[in-house]
């Protein structure tokens, strides 16, 4: 352990000295925050939906058949006592329709016929879409069945929005450009300070020495997760101060899996280091196997479900899709161990699989020396 920490104190030192690398830690990571936060809006079609009918009557199946032959919208089976707490609390739908028993009754005496929508607004830009697609198609069931007649709403929909009743923009997209930013930034640092190393020539002190690959490996993670957590405080102080996010629920799980996914980032770019022999191909590398994957495959732009197959088993492979998850029912839907045990869990499984992989390779080095 003790030659863990003196790698690490040694790294850490490095680093201080380095303005540009300082730079290239703090600086850019918020920058990038920045542009992402402001500049991202999405959204999304084949969005999943429960109906839950007490009616059974023939107008309020009706009404079921035309919200689910809108192409916006794709029906999702649900198990559970309440669409709410079976569909949409565990993120399988993004919105939930219940029809009261009274609904057919109302319509045939002329009264006003309401039925709830329950809409997850963590994706700001998916809500608005899901609102104005039940609108419409509650407008075009009224006018097909000219239920209009007497100039008044006879079909009021209750819309309700969950999770985000605000509608912020920043709930959707801040969390993921945070996963960005710190799976980016940290295995780059890495990877350059492993390939430093090697430009300089300082690696052969280290196949020389009694040090093993693993301790050589671990004191460059330490000092790195450090910095990592270092540049995750001063993104979470920005994201408070410029979009106004805050913890929703119980911040443990989001804390642990922060810390594992930092983890999980470095050892990333040590495995970048130990496979690269110069820092142009080490950030080309970070580039092509971090930032095009967090980007495109980890549910930041679009949803998961809408990646198609193949590529979609890549996703389970991508620990930002893990964070970004965990970081958007932090601080959008609220956090709880009862559904997010498993994303921690992803996340240090990542860490440690980068961890051996990089330590094999470093090893191998040493032999043939």
């Amino acid at each position: 352990m003790k030659k863990v920490l003196a790698q690490s104190k040694k790294e850490l030192a490095q680093f201080a000295r380095d303005k540009l690398t300082v730079a290239l830690a703090f600086v850019l990571p918020l920058l990038s925050l920045m542009l992402f936060g402001f500049g991202i809006r999405l959204e999304i079609k084949d969005i999943p939906l429960v109906v839950q009918n007490f009616d059974q009557g023939m107008a309020s199946v009706d009404l079921v058949d035309r919200i689910y032959n809108n192409a916006q919208f794709t029906p999702h089976k649900w198990e559970g006592s309440h669409p709410i707490e079976s569909a949409i609390d565990k993120g399988y739908a993004k919105a939930a329709v219940i029809i009261p028993p009274d609904f057919s009754r109302n319509l045939r005496s002329g009264e006003t016929a309401h039925f709830q929508v329950f809409v997850d607004a963590t994706d700001v830009n998916n809500a608005r879409v899901i609102k104005n697609g039940i609108i419409g198609t509650t407008n075009g069931y009224v006018q097909a069945n000219r239920l209009n007649e007497k100039f008044r709403t006879i079909i009021d929909p209750d819309i309700r929005l969950w999770f985000n009743p605000g509608r912020k923009e920043s709930l959707y997209v801040v969390p993921g450009a945070l996963g960005l930013c710190l799976w980016i930034y940290p295995s780059l640092l890495a990877a350059l300070a492993m390939v430093r190393e090697k430009e300089s020539g300082t690696i052969l002190q280290v196949y020389a020495s009694s040090i093993t690959a693993k301790e050589f490996i671990g004191g460059k993670v330490l000092a790195y997760l450090l910095v990592g957590i270092s540049e995750c405080l001063v993104l979470l102080f920005a994201s408070v101060i410029c979009f106004d996010i805050a913890f929703i629920g119980d911040p443990t799980p989001f804390i642990i899996g922060t810390l594992f996914f930092i983890l999980s980032s470095v050892c990333f770019g040590t495995l970048i280091g130990t496979r690269t022999t110069s820092q142009s191909s080490a950030v080309q590398a970070v580039a092509t196997g971090g930032f095009a994957t967090a980007l495109l495959l980890s549910g930041y732009l679009y949803p998961v479900r809408n990646i198609v197959w193949p590529l979609s088993l890549i996703t389970v492979f991508v620990p930002n899709r893990w964070f970004v998850q965990l970081a958007r029912d932090t601080f959008a839907r609220g956090a709880n161990w009862a559904y997010d045990w498993y994303l921690p869990i992803f996340l240090l499984i990542g860490a440690l699989f980068f961890f051996l992989i990089a330590s094999k390779n470093l090893s191998k080095m040493q032999l043939e020396i």
